[in-house]
Formats: C-alpha cells, sequence, structure tokens
C-alpha cells in the first residue's frame, strides 16, 4: 500500500470514530464522564478552603497547629521531598497523584512542585491580638496576592508580628498568595480591619509610631522613625496611600532614591523599609 493509501485509511480509520462517538453520545450509549468531587482534579475548593501548593508553603501550613487541613494531594516524588516523618500522623487524607491532577487543581502556571494541600483559611485577628510585638505593616488597598505574599516574606524575615490589611479591598488567602509568602503565612498575625484611619488611631494609643511611605515625603525614612513601636504603612502601586491615610499617620517619608528611577515596587519598598526599622528598633 502507498503513503497515500495509508494515510486516507488513517483519516478514514480517525473519522469512523468520531462518527461512532457522535452516535453514541446522541443515543445515549456513550458512559457519563465522571463528575469530579470536591478536591478532585479539574474541581474548585470546597466552598470556604482553599488550595495551598509548593513545597515550603505546604511544609510550612502542615507544620502550623492553628490550621485545619482536609487533604494532601502530592507526587510520590513531592511526597518525599517534603520530609514528613510520620504521614499515618497527618490530620487530613494522603493521596497520591501524577503531575497533571495537580496542574488541574493548581493551574497550568502554577509552580506546585508536585503538592497540592486543602486547607480552610486562616482566621484574620483583631488589633487586640498584637500583644507585645513592636513591628508591624499595615497596608492601604495593596490588591495583588503577589505583591502581599512578598511583602508577607520579607515581614517575616524582618521579625514582624503582624500584618494589618482592611476587611475589604485586599486579596483573601489563596494558593498564589501563600506561594509568593514561601510559608510565611504561618508565621506572621494577619490582622483585618474595618476602616484603616482607625486601625491607625487605634495603633496610635498603643503606643506605635505610624510611618506613611510615600515618594513624595518630606522626610527621609531613616530621619523619620521614633519610639520603641513602629507600624510601617504602603499604599497600593500608582494609586499609593489615600488621602484620609495619609492625614492619619504620624509621618510621611520617603525612600531617597539616587538613581534615575523614585519609586520601587511596594514589595520592594516594604523590603527597605522593614530593614530600615528594624535597624532603628535594634538600637532602642
Amino acid at each position: 500500500m502507498n503513503d497515500d493509501k495509508k494515510s486516507g485509511s488513517a483519516k478514514d480509520t480517525h473519522y469512523a470514530r468520531l462518527r461512532r462517538a457522535h452516535r453514541d453520545r446522541k443515543a445515549g450509549g456513550a458512559a457519563p464522564r465522571p463528575r469530579p468531587s470536591s478536591g478532585e482534579p479539574g474541581s474548585a475548593p470546597p466552598e470556604g478552603r482553599v488550595y495551598l501548593y509548593g513545597l515550603h508553603t505546604v511544609r510550612a501550613a502542615i507544620a502550623n497547629p492553628d490550621r485545619t487541613i482536609h487533604k494532601l494531594l502530592a507526587t510520590r516524588n513531592a511526597l518525599a521531598r517534603l520530609e514528613i516523618a510520620d504521614i499515618d500522623a497527618l490530620p487530613c487524607a494522603v493521596e497520591l497523584a501524577e503531575p497533571r491532577a495537580i496542574d488541574r487543581i493548581a493551574g497550568g502556571d502554577a509552580v506546585h512542585q508536585g503538592v497540592v494541600l486543602e486547607t480552610e483559611p486562616l482566621a484574620p485577628k483583631p488589633l487586640s491580638a498584637l500583644g507585645d510585638t513592636r513591628l508591624v505593616v499595615a497596608l492601604d488597598q495593596v490588591t495583588d496576592p503577589h505583591n502581599v505574599g512578598a511583602i508577607l516574606r520579607t515581614a517575616v524575615a524582618f521579625g514582624a508580628g503582624a500584618l494589618i490589611t482592611t476587611a475589604r479591598h485586599s486579596p483573601s488567602e489563596s494558593g498564589v498568595l501563600a506561594k509568593s509568602a514561601s510559608g510565611a503565612l504561618e508565621h506572621i498575625d494577619l490582622i483585618a480591619v474595618r476602616n484603616l484611619a482607625a486601625g491607625l488611631e487605634s495603633l496610635h494609643q498603643a503606643g506605635f509610631f505610624t510611618v506613611g511611605l510615600d515618594s513624595e515625603g518630606p522626610d527621609e525614612l531613616e530621619a523619620s522613625l521614633e519610639g520603641q513601636r513602629i507600624a510601617l504603612v504602603l499604599g497600593a502601586e500608582g494609586k499609593g496611600l489615600r488621602q484620609k491615610t495619609r492625614a492619619t499617620v504620624n509621618r510621611l517619608a520617603r525612600l531617597t532614591m539616587p538613581g534615575p528611577i523614585h519609586s520601587l515596587n511596594v514589595s520592594n519598598a516594604a523590603a527597605v523599609s522593614l530593614y530600615a526599622a528594624q535597624r532603628h528598633l535594634a538600637k532602642r
């Protein structure tokens, strides 16, 4: 048989299969596809739960006693890399899954490293939970979960005790946010306030000196820090701090930029500011 006949035969077979499949569907003879139940590949997380992914993120979440976890899905290799001493002791179901199944849950662009955790999100705490922490970060409607996650990671690295956000106009806990935080979500208090200006006033009453970061601020950050408790306040990309927030903080300060660019991404600005604040507090 020549190549043309082989090609034609293959096409005929292919189209015959399609016709049979179409005929079966019309006749109701094809077996229905199984509907994925909650937690199975292709399904959204059950109501009130989130999917976290990535080795650092999942490992930290499992180790957090405040977490309520329901299911761990991992490839065989990822499960080994999690280095869990006793799998049977985990307070949740553990299922081995193929990488493609993890892809369907986390999303094709997610760097999940072969592991997904189904869990309930951490409950935000009130301002009264601050305790004796000396350094906090407050965000004024920063909505990008990548930025918030990166800020969380830096805040934990520099010993901040809490991240304060507004109940609205802030990203909820998600796989993207948690992956960007690289486990930091489990090591810091998340505090939600209804009104940021009112929350800042409460911080003042608790002895915090609040500094709002503004590229046009009248003073340099290092010279603006006072006291033994510091709250750094950062605004959203583009919009910056809202007028009410600017009027409420103790001081507006800028990061001095000697180069031709005079502003930073909010997560980078948070990192530089936290470094300066921690150095100030270390001297006290």
